[in-house]
């Protein structure tokens, strides 16, 4: 049986997303040469009133490549365009990776579409020193990336769950072949850029925030997770004994940690019934 994914028209191309449940919105981002997939068993455990829609990326899982090259910055517009069309009123901005630098360029930057910020290993927080630079310049080059993203994705996963497994097997297949290749490649071009550093603007941030970090990321190390959270007015940080992805390693515990930030955002918003007893968990 086909099942019928919808897609969205913005300025920026055709977005292909997942849509669930009914209610006030979290839109969620995914890690870079993942899809909307990661947050399968997540959203699994959220209540059935609460609506959630996951995006996957230009050039990723169903969504053809974009209008412009897939920078960071790029994609941080397409999420602007994909809240202000699916959630004009504003929603919870979830991001992992560049998910996260996305959701947050969004708070500082359209602050009435973000009604609470969950920063989830997020980039932009880093800056981009030589040694920085040097493994951007690498990795934006087809040809090495595609050799060495099989070992790469391997590292920051830290696999340990079916959800994990299948993760890093979609960041495999991205990187495999054209047009995920290259846009991948184009993705990490532009982590050294200037423009993807946030810090001297994440006390500007006046959503809820909450970080969630995994302390055996490779990648943005937890560092980078305590800067936000410091940084940031209202941010409070979690750590999880995990990888770049914790949703997939432990999505209990990210629903547990998650669950009452959402309440505090929405609150009176959500069914009594489903906040105290997690009924309308969907299948």
């Amino acid at each position: 049986m086909v099942c019928f994914v919808p897609t969205l028209e913005i300025p920026s191309g055709t977005i292909a997303y997942d849509e669930r449940g009914s209610g006030p919105t979290i839109v969620m981002l995914p890690s870079g040469a993942h899809n909307r997939h990661d947050f399968d068993e997540l959203r699994a455990l959220l209540p059935g009133d609460l609506r959630t829609v996951a995006i996957d990326w230009p050039a990723h899982g169903e969504s053809p490549p974009g209008a412009e090259p897939g920078s960071a910055m790029q994609l941080a517009t397409v999420a602007e365009e994909v809240v202000e069309h699916l959630a004009p009123d504003g929603a919870i901005v979830l991001g992992n990776s560049v998910g996260g630098f996305s959701a947050a360029r969004m708070a500082i930057r359209r602050p009435e579409l973000v009604k609470g910020l969950v920063i989830v290993d997020g980039g932009g927080f880093t800056g981009a020193p030589p040694y920085v630079r040097a493994f951007c310049a690498l990795m934006s080059n087809p040809s090495f990336l595609r050799i060495i993203y099989p070992a790469f994705s391997k590292r920051y996963m830290r696999s340990r769950t079916d959800a994990d497994r299948r993760a890093q097997a979609t960041g495999v297949a991205t990187t495999r072949r054209n047009p995920g290749l290259r846009a991948v490649a184009e993705l990490w071009r532009s982590f050294a850029s200037p423009e993807h550093d946030l810090r001297s603007q994440a006390a500007s941030i006046e959503a809820p925030t909450l970080v969630i970090w995994g302390k055996r990321d490779p990648v943005i190390p937890l560092k980078a997770g305590r800067r936000i959270a410091a940084t940031i007015p209202s941010a409070r940080l979690v750590v999880m004994d995990t990888g770049h992805v914790p949703h997939t390693s432990e999505p209990e515990r990210f629903a547990a940690e998650l669950l009452p930030f959402v309440q505090s955002v929405f609150a009176g918003q959500l069914s009594t019934e489903d906040r105290a007893t997690g009924a309308g968990m969907r299948d």
